[in-house]
């Protein structure tokens, strides 16, 4: 991305002068904000929450946005449902990366997060985005979207994609910011994928997972963590239900998988803080979790210098939660 441009949220008037110059865009805004934006090279969806230049806040009359850089060789706008959803990957760019935002509580969210691994090309063709979502209050009450600013359609059943294609010498890059680590001890696996869980196993013998976390009392905004072949990935819990013994979850679990339960995390300012500072590279692209922002407190406080949408599931080649994902453009040699 170029120096002199950094993601970073701007008014509706400023985004309407960026698309009305011909730029190519990934937005993110309340849906009253986009539906004032004119059609044009973008994508987005609805979110109003973010980690600002100022912290943590919620915003509806402003917009985050994330400008393809100037030395992309293109930008393509595809809206998907469940139907094609495997055709993402086909579609992204040999060198490249593909900006994708998708609906919350929805089939196509679903369908990616359980058959991503799936489809041909992943892991090889880099897919960096979140989900949209609604304020707080308004969940259950109001649907999330996302807009097709090529076309101008809005969709709350589909998601859409910005595929970019990048020259010789660049390459895209995905990070992904785990703060949290297993507890040790309890192994608990799965025998099928699912948002929904009713029986498991746990240390090698059968139980039920809501009975379980009953009994122990855990607290769950902190996350299962399961092994992903030596990689941490996050599993939030959405509700233990203890009268149909059933626990669902942000994101689906999957067999032959070993989970188990987060340590406790006191300070996420500081916790991410720290992950990050290593890094002094501004990335192009970058969101954090709003469970991370609702559990940690993060209103008013900054995530290191890293800024962004505050999503309901981020996506790093498939879907994710309680993370900050970071797409880097790096130079080739």
């Amino acid at each position: 991305m170029s120096a002199t441009v950094r993601a970073t949220l701007h008014s509706i008037s400023e985004v309407q002068a960026a698309i009305a110059a011909g730029e190519s865009l990934f937005l993110a805004g309340s849906r009253e904000a986009l539906s004032q934006l004119p059609r044009g090279k973008w994508v987005g969806g609805s979110i109003c929450y973010f980690m600002a230049d100022e912290g943590g806040l919620m915003s509806e009359d402003r917009i985050f946005v994330t400008r393809v850089p100037e030395f992309a060789l293109g930008a393509e706008a595809v809206d998907y449902g469940p139907e094609n959803l495997a055709q993402l990957y086909l579609d992204a760019p040999a060198n490249g990366f593909t900006f994708v935002v998708m609906p919350a509580a929805t089939e196509v969210l679903k369908t990616f997060a359980e058959r991503a691994p799936e489809f041909e090309g992943f892991l090889m063709r880099p897919v960096v985005g979140w989900v949209a979502g609604v304020r707080a209050d308004l969940i259950g009450k109001d649907s999330p979207v996302v807009v097709n600013g090529q076309t101008g359609a809005i969709f709350e059943d589909r998601c859409v994609a910005l595929h970019v294609s990048l020259p010789d010498n660049k390459m895209a890059d995905l990070d992904i910011v785990n703060i949290f680590e297993s507890h040790g001890g309890d192994v608990i696996r799965f025998e099928k994928a699912g948002f929904d869980v009713t029986g498991c196993m746990i240390n090698g013998r059968p139980a039920n997972l809501a009975d379980f976390l009953s009994a122990r009392e855990v607290r769950t905004e902190f996350p299962l963590v399961g092994d992903y072949n030596g990689s941490s990935i996050n599993v939030s819990f959405q509700k233990v239900d203890e009268v149909a013994h059933k626990v669902e979850f942000y994101a689906p679990v999957f067999p032959g998988v070993n989970y188990r339960l987060a340590k406790p995390v006191v300070d996420y300012e500081r916790a991410f803080a720290r992950e990050i500072a290593a890094s002094d590279q501004e990335p192009a692209f970058a969101c954090n979790c709003i469970l991370n922002y609702l559990y940690g407190g993060l209103e008013g406080k900054k995530t290191g210098h890293i800024t962004g949408p505050i999503t309901f599931g981020e996506i790093a080649h498939q879907l994710l939660n309680q993370t900050m994902v970071r797409l880097y453009l790096r130079d080739v040699g």
